[in-house]
């Protein structure tokens, strides 16, 4: 497969990396200052885009993949607030996008966990739920796209909550989510259930960027020869 790599620093090495062990051939990379590229032969040759950017620039990557004709798979977050017109493009104009907030096979696991977990716990109001997440210092958005995606499946199954609230929340109908940036961390996400007499603790705790590089690859691999809008939920089918 002909993959091209929209934002090409530490995350972006890894999936080339991945990607070229699998066999794919990267045409084209794009970075920061290299807009011109978007119109290049080599982009446009592409089959499909991994893009891990910034949530300030995500959507014009988005738009200019599509001027191209390119599938896009996107790991960003913190831009969702404009994802109706993503969906209108793949709905209406045939575009291909496929979308996670966190591409790791361990996430999307401990995401079924948190969700079957948290329709358990519905029935034990004795028990209060937050969450907490660190990530390195370079992240942008808070709360991470990961922990909103764990909360709205909280908030989904726990009826005595109704909205996550970051950092502090007084109100007993929000979900508190803590949110740490420290030094390197790739990736920590824990949910936490505490009564009065004990505490109940999930967690991920992401090693490295491999199992997220991984599994971008993994989802371009799996749109190829498709259209539409497509989630980890599409490839992997078990939540």
């Amino acid at each position: 497969m002909k993959i091209a790599l929209i934002g090409y620093g530490k995350m972006g090495h890894e999936i080339a990396q991945i990607a070229l062990e699998r066999g794919h051939e990267i045409v084209c990379t794009i970075d920061i200052n290299e807009e011109n590229k978007f119109t290049s032969p080599q982009f446009k040759s592409a089959e499909v885009a991994i893009e891990f950017t910034s949530p300030g620039s995500a959507m014009h990557n988005y738009r200019q993949a599509f001027a191209a004709g390119v599938a896009v798979v996107s790991g960003t977050t913190g831009w969702l607030e404009q994802l109706d017109e993503i969906r209108d493009a793949c709905d209406k104009r045939g575009h291909t996008f496929f979308y996670a907030s966190n591409f790791s096979l361990g996430v999307y696991i401990f995401t079924a966990l948190n969700n079957y977990l948290a329709k358990i716990m519905n029935q034990f109001p004795g028990y209060d739920v937050q969450m907490e997440e660190t990530h390195h210092i370079h992240k942008l958005d808070a709360p991470s796209g990961t922990a909103i995606t764990l909360a709205e499946g909280i908030l989904e199954k726990i009826e005595r909550k109704s909205k996550w609230a970051l950092n502090k929340s007084d109100a007993p109908d929000e979900l508190q989510i803590k949110a740490f940036r420290e030094g390197e961390v790739p990736g920590i996400h824990s949910v936490i259930y505490e009564s009065e007499a004990d505490i109940i603790r999930i967690t991920h705790d992401a090693k490295n960027r491999k199992g997220l590089a991984l599994g971008a690859v993994l989802a371009a691999e799996y749109t190829k020869g498709k259209k539409g809008f497509m989630t980890m939920q599409d490839m992997l089918g078990i939540l």
